[in-house]
């Protein structure tokens, strides 16, 4: 008998118990991931005297990979311009549950007597809630498009980047070589943010022109081999320079994200990612001891507790300081009530890094699975608990929280100087990441080839040709950008002391970029650091007063501009409204949602006056959009056809309304499918004889298509055949009819006239 590697049994053991329990928590309503961890904790367990999965260590390796690919899905989905978008709001709510929940950790496990770094990876598994989990249940309670959903997918993000940043920071501080120091760890942190720019930059600069040049021979399979290469390739390089290869899954999601292929790669992606992170959450399961995990219940019991009512509580409180309104806070808070996917990926890290023992991860999944379970339920308890606190809280708070949302609401002017500070460090922090890692890529990979070809000062110069090239057009715009700015010239003329800082602006960017040159000199030149200099500062003019530079700075600025705003740009141009008009919406507590109209459903050819949304559910239909059409402003007999999306404005009560209407909807057109007999149309043969009612009629006369619903397609007469025959032909004794239609009518008809 062939012997088959562990490797594959083992793989077909924990797909085969995935699949099984993911049908059975189907049917039982429940989150697919809880059934990966019960089939985990099935192929890992004793029960059957032996484990079923024997190479417990090739497996971890497929984690190791199902991780990445969670990793770089969320990447995808994630977008730093996305960050950028959400504001203040997102990033003061997760501030507050992040600060909150892992203190509230940290507590709760030094308590226990569980130490100091135990403790510690405790508070940051309890600070992230389950980004799965809440995009599963929003679904399935019909709430993605409601106000509070979209403050609690801003705050998910921000949760997801301190992930992967807090991931990098265990794995340096409590690595073998844990005895990190403060300046030793502010470094990382500066080479992470280093790292993290570069590449995001670079990214822009090149992924999005490389897919426009080669979109059409990009088909699925070749775009799909092409994106897991990159991706595969920057998590080598993030591990290379220190860091955990999800940073780098996540990086390269991240920058995917901002390309116009972004929507067919997060589409051509799903069926790797919920393979390797079927196998991901099932060994999760495997590393479950249920004799251990006895031992730990009221530990389990009471960290469950803290989660749901410290999320509940911090988030509440965060989101209010934002300055959303009370019931948004309730809502959000209460849905963030759980842990999930990095829970488990941080406590796998603790473990193996040795800073945590063993206990710590089982605990970590059975409280993420027991919170998970009540998700659902804490959700839909959500207006009743907002309404028994606008019930009881004194109507000082109320008037309180009224004014201090509305204050915080308010645009207020920001100051010139302010605007033109807050450009120029932009400016310099993205310029001058770029000239640096630029520098970093020619000192340690390009020097090395070159000096091997050219050893001496040959080598030297060649190198510093191929840099300073590479690096001016950068370095002039961190000098030359926003010299002639608005901001700059106002300031310049309103007052002729602001000239003197204006001037040292100027000074201090000229000095940083003549360091940046004098750093590539000193590596590559043994001569003394006073001449190096005196070559650096004339060498920095020349860029300040070189027109054809200043021409190539401006093209790559534009190009990048345009990179970064095609996706953002595309999306618009099929969006029927402005974002300023969306913003001014939610000022007024309005929102607008999309519905898709299925081809059978009940609505398709009326009229939005025969519908009659407004009466039924309170919401506005402000624009259809037809394939490349918009009809905004539709009017009452505007008809509704098959895939047309509907633009609709309302509250969040009346787009739960319109959704249930929708939901309805689906249901009389299920129902109506389901009454309705499939007929199948066949391909017939008739022979004509001197008795048949064809005899010696024309295809015209015979009246097929409207007596039979038929179609002649051909006629064979003889060794003659004749295909889509003339209308006028007659029909001859011998001739044998080809007729495409119902079986049942054609059979009538024939029936009928015999």
């Amino acid at each position: 008998m062939a012997h088959i590697p562990d490797l594959i049994s083992d793989l077909g053991v924990i797909l085969c118990s995935a699949g099984v329990m993911t049908i059975l928590f189907k049917a039982l309503k429940q989150p697919v991931v809880l059934g990966y961890i019960v089939a985990g904790v099935i192929a890992g367990s004793t029960m059957f005297h032996t484990p079923l999965v024997k190479d417990v260590a090739s497996i971890r390796i497929w984690a190791d990979i199902g991780v990445i690919f969670l990793l770089f899905a969320l990447g995808i989905e994630f977008s730093f311009k996305k960050l950028l978008h959400i504001g203040g709001t997102a990033a003061v709510s997760a501030g507050a549950i992040i600060a909150g929940m892992m203190t509230a950790g940290y507590l709760v496990g030094y308590s226990m007597g569980w130490g100091t770094t135990a403790s510690i990876f405790l508070g940051a598994m309890l600070s992230m809630s389950s980004t799965t989990i809440i995009y599963k249940a929003f679904d399935d309670l019909g709430l993605r498009n409601q106000n509070f959903a979209k403050v609690v997918f801003g705050v998910l993000i921000v949760e997801d980047l301190f992930a992967v940043l807090i991931m990098v920071f265990f794995t340096t501080f409590f690595s073998a070589k844990s005895q990190a120091e403060t300046s030793e760890l502010f470094l990382v942190l500066l080479k992470l943010g280093g790292f993290l720019l570069f590449w995001f930059i670079t990214g822009i600069f090149v992924l999005p022109s490389f897919f426009k040049r080669a979109k059409k021979l990009l088909n699925n399979e070749t775009l799909l081999i092409i994106v897991i290469g990159m991706c595969l390739g920057m998590v080598i390089l993030a591990a290379k320079l220190g860091f955990s290869s999800a940073l780098g899954a996540f990086v390269m999601g991240s920058i995917l994200a901002e390309t116009l292929e972004a929507e067919r790669i997060e589409h051509i992606i799903k069926p790797v990612k919920d393979l390797f992170a079927a196998v991901f959450f099932v060994s999760v399961g495997m590393m479950i001891n249920l004799s251990t995990l006895s031992a730990y219940v009221w530990p389990i019991v009471i960290i469950t507790i803290v989660v749901i009512i410290g999320q509940f509580v911090f988030a509440t409180v965060g989101i209010i300081l934002s300055g959303q309104t009370l019931r948004v806070a309730v809502k959000s808070g209460l849905s963030l009530g759980q842990i999930g996917e990095f829970a488990f990926i941080i406590a796998g890290l603790g473990y193996s890094l040795g800073a945590i023992d063993y206990f710590l991860y089982p605990v970590a999944v059975a409280v993420s699975v027991v919170t998970t379970f009540f998700t659902p339920y804490l959700i839909k308890l959500s207006d009743p608990v907002y309404f028994l606190l606008e019930k009881y809280l004194p109507m000082r708070w109320k008037i309180m929280l009224s004014q201090y949302t509305s204050g915080v609401n308010t645009n207020r002017q920001k100051g010139t100087w302010n605007k033109l500070l807050k450009a120029l460090l932009r400016i310099v922090v993205v310029y001058s990441t770029i000239a640096i890692g630029i520098e970093w890529i020619a000192l340690d990979y390009i020097w090395p080839l070159i000096h091997a070809e050219f050893p001496g000062t040959l080598g030297a110069v060649i190198t510093t040709c191929i840099t300073i090239l590479a690096i001016s057009p950068f370095l002039r715009a961190i000098m030359m950008k926003k010299n002639h700015s608005v901001e700059f010239q106002k300031l310049w003329n309103d007052n002729k002391y602001n000239r003197g800082p204006l001037i040292s602006l100027i000074i201090v960017r000229i000095a940083l970029c003549t360091m940046i040159v004098l750093y590539l000199l000193v590596k590559l030149f043994t001569i003394k650091t006073g001449l190096l200099f005196a070559i650096s500062v004339p060498l920095v003019l020349l860029f300040i007063f070189s027109g054809r530079l200043k021409k190539h700075s401006i093209s790559l600025e534009r190009q990048f501009m345009r990179n970064l705003h095609a996706r953002q740009d595309a999306m618009e141009s099929k969006t029927p409204f402005k974002q300023g008009f969306v913003k001014n919406l939610l000022a007024r507590d309005l929102h607008i949602a999309e519905y898709e109209v299925s081809p059978n459903s009940p609505s398709v050819g009326k009229s939005l006056q025969e519908l009659n949304l407004r009466r039924h559910t309170g919401v506005n239909v402000i624009s259809i959009v037809r394939g490349a059409k918009h009809i905004n402003i539709p009017g009452g007999e505007d008809k509704i056809y098959p895939y047309d999306k509907l633009v609709v404005v309302g509250t969040d009560k009346e787009l739960e309304l319109f959704d249930k209407f929708v939901q309805e909807r689906h249901r009389e057109e299920q129902v109506m499918l389901s009454q309705e007999e499939p007929v199948d149309v066949v391909l017939e043969q008739i022979l004509v004889d001197n008795s048949s009612f064809l005899y010696g009629k024309s295809i015209r006369q015979s009246a097929l298509r409207d007596k039979a619903s038929s179609l002649v397609i051909g006629v064979e007469r003889g060794v003659t055949s004749l295909k889509n025959p003339d209308p006028d032909l007659i029909f001859e004794i011998g001739d044998i009819v080809w007729i495409a239609g119902e079986r049942e009518k054609i059979e009538a008809l024939f029936a009928e006239n015999e």
